[in-house]
């Protein structure tokens, strides 16, 4: 351990091989188990348990927290893996967050992400940068979340799931399928509702991109026409990045893709 003494708690457990910026606060109880690594300015609160973790800079990991903690899984057969964090994290009171299994050896979180009360993540998953997770959201295992995307209270995420980048997942929601990136989910089990507009236009997205994204939006999903045609269109070159993305995914999809609810073309036709 490398933290100076004045900012660890002597309360504090940590375990001799854990690798810990001078700078790291850590508080009372707070436990730091085995192939750690912490990054500079971070703090971890009280009764804290962080274990086969290496994390980056700036992290502020709240009091009652556990990170990287073993997979509920009951294939896990106690191999070693870990989780891998960036910088900038929030990990508020009570979140799980777990490690990997076997399957692809840690679970990955990146960047300036969110974990709000109660929020858990599972086993392998993969979460992007800028994501946020609110009160009591749950991603099972080898789940996919991209970058900026918002999973709302209570809703939650079944296993191999993927949800595209800059998606909104509205509270209670229960996602079975693939969410696509710069799309709006709701409902159980969670259907499309169209574009996440505001999310797009507060992230700076041009006007000419946003018409974009709604007319293949429409096309992907009210043309009547099969995927097989539209999707190399709207991956040819020449279309805006984001529209090439939005396809991309879709093409890439083995779970299966969300689609709008029924009756939802008045909606769409309102983005």
């Amino acid at each position: 351990m490398s933290a100076t003494m004045s900012a660890v708690h002597p309360t504090a457990i940590i375990d001799p091989g854990a690798k810990i910026d001078p700078s790291v606060k850590i508080g009372p109880y707070a436990v730091i188990g085995e192939d750690v690594v912490i990054g500079a300015g971070t703090t971890i609160g009280a009764h804290a348990v962080i274990e086969f973790t290496h994390m980056g800079k700036d992290n502020r990991i709240l009091p009652g927290a556990f990170v990287g903690g073993p997979p509920q899984d009951l294939k896990y057969a106690g191999e070693r893996t870990r989780l891998v964090m960036g910088d900038k994290n929030l990990v508020r009171e009570c979140v799980t967050l777990n490690r990997g299994t076997s399957a692809t050896g840690e679970t990955r979180i990146g960047s300036g992400c969110l974990f709000m009360a109660y929020s858990h993540v599972a086993h392998d998953c993969r979460v992007g940068d800028g994501v946020i997770l609110v009160n009591s959201v749950p991603l099972a295992g080898h789940v996919e979340v991209g970058d900026g995307a918002i999973l709302g209270g209570s809703s939650a995420v079944h296993q191999f799931v993927r949800i595209g980048r800059m998606a909104m997942i509205s509270g209670g929601s229960m996602v079975g399928k693939d969410v696509p990136p710069f799309c709006t989910a709701q409902g159980d089990r969670a259907m499309l509702r169209g574009l996440n507009s505001l999310g797009l236009r507060r992230a700076g997205l041009k006007a000419d991109v946003l018409r974009a994204l709604k007319a293949a939006y429409k096309t992907l999903f009210f043309s009547g026409r099969t995927l097989d045609l539209t999707l190399p269109e709207l991956q040819a070159p020449g279309n805006p990045k984001e529209v090439v993305e939005l396809a991309a995914f879709i093409a890439a999809s083995k779970r299966g893709i969300t689609r709008p609810a029924a009756g939802a073309q008045q909606e769409d036709a309102e983005l």
